[in-house]
């Protein structure tokens, strides 16, 4: 199967598509499609990468992806059981041009001037996933009645932007298989140091026009990226073994040269130290 593009299944008069996917891991191919994405996650956790963003999801998490934004759910694979995750998409144009035109839904474009980036909601509660779960269990009318008050819901929420606001490159068929090789790989080995030859190996390309081509589809170096996927496993260990593990393991586990270097890159990126970050979490799963 070609990575892009990557087809939602619908029949022809489909304008609303309700997916439910209990797996051991996500779909775990970069792909992109034309219909914007809600997702709740209900079960599983992992790491997403999303156009040049790389973030952790886990139990409770409602994602919305725009319309073409490379996205990949990596789980969590050890221990965790099957993953489970509802799924909602459209395409804005197949309810008509002037639909969301009309006083009673124009409140919505502050949805779709959001979208394009991605975002997922900063504080979701249960009764977000309560809305996922009654869109799946209706059909006809109802369904698309509880799919507008969710859109609604989703507008007033408040947010945290996944992808930078400049990302808007649509990859090839070609360009997609070669990123999802370098991401696989990146994925596991990223706790062993990858040199640049290695991974431009992966990519079938030389190292110069691998790191070109890396900067134009992620907005950011191989290594910043690289450096960016092990921080977020750090976080990871620190949330869910806080008490088994020290800092200092957990960054050479996670591919860190030194602790040094590992505590600097940390604080920089979330504003606090790994230790801080370790007191002020709270296992959710």
């Amino acid at each position: 199967m070609k990575v892009y593009p990557f087809k939602i299944p619908k029949t022809a008069n489909d304008a609303l598509i309700v997916q439910e996917d209990v797996e051991e891991e996500f779909y775990n191919k970069l792909h992109q499609h034309e219909e914007i994405q809600l997702s709740c996650i209900l079960k599983g956790t992992g790491t997403l990468i999303v156009g040049d963003a790389i973030k952790r999801y886990r139990p409770g998490d409602v994602f919305v992806f725009g319309n073409n934004l490379p996205h990949v759910f990596k789980s969590d694979l050890k221990g965790q059981g099957k993953s489970h995750m509802l799924s909602i998409f459209f395409v804005k144009a197949n309810f008509g041009g002037q639909l969301f035109q009309i006083n009673e839904l124009v409140s919505l474009n502050g949805f779709f001037a959001q979208v394009n980036s991605g975002f997922k909601l900063t504080a979701p509660t249960q009764k977000h996933v309560r809305f996922f779960l009654k869109i799946r269990d209706c059909i006809g009318i109802n369904r698309f009645v509880l799919f507008f008050e969710l859109l609604s819901c989703l507008t007033k929420e408040p947010k945290t932007q996944l992808s930078s606001n400049d990302y808007k490159t649509r990859l090839r068929d070609i360009e997609g298989q070669r990123m999802g090789k370098v991401f696989d790989y990146m994925f596991s080995h990223f706790q062993e140091q990858i040199s640049l030859k290695a991974i431009a190996d992966v990519a079938s390309m030389t190292p110069t026009a691998f790191c070109r081509f890396f900067k134009l589809h992620t907005r950011k170096t191989y290594t910043q990226f690289l450096q960016e996927l092990r921080l977020e496993h750090a976080c990871k260990l620190l949330e869910t073994h806080s008490d088994k593990i020290m800092v200092s393991d957990i960054a050479f586990q996670c591919g860190f040269g030194s602790v040094s270097n590992f505590n600097r890159f940390f604080k920089k990126t979330k504003g606090m130290s790994p230790l801080h970050y370790k007191n002020s979490k709270r296992v959710r799963f």
